[in-house]
């Protein structure tokens, strides 16, 4: 019989949160929940749910399936090299952190760009 649950990915939670009461630690959890690899990157966060945090993506040590962002345009249009170099197969950009010009510029690098929200597109079976 076919397997129908999609492959668990490498997911980098920029902007990740300790703090239950923030989206990104609620897609943390809502991640792992679901059987992925949630990575969470912060300079402000140790670790999130018993899982260590990064202080930058260019600290992660396995390839990135996905990059969910929770930083706004100011902070992360300041890690465009570093986010590039990242080369992550899809960025999910939530809502609150559009970022026209990244988004543009990892879209030409070969990223699949979404607006969208990773907590509905995991509840929604869309992810």
């Amino acid at each position: 019989m076919e397997q129908t649950a999609k492959k668990p990915e490498n997911v980098a939670i920029l902007g990740a949160s300790d703090r239950p009461d923030r989206y990104a630690y609620k897609a943390f959890k809502m991640l792992r929940e679901q059987g992925h690899n949630p990575l969470p990157v912060s300079p402000n966060v140790a670790s999130v749910e018993g899982v260590q945090s990064v202080r930058s993506v260019s600290e992660l040590t396995v390839p990135v399936d996905t990059l969910t962002m929770y930083v706004g345009a100011k902070t992360s249009g300041q890690l465009i090299p570093e986010l590039l170099a990242l080369k992550p197969k899809r960025v999910i950009f939530n809502p609150g952190s559009e970022n026209p010009e990244l988004a543009d510029k990892l879209a030409q690098a070969g990223s699949e760009v979404v607006e969208a929200c990773t907590l509905v597109l995991l509840r929604t079976g869309q992810y």
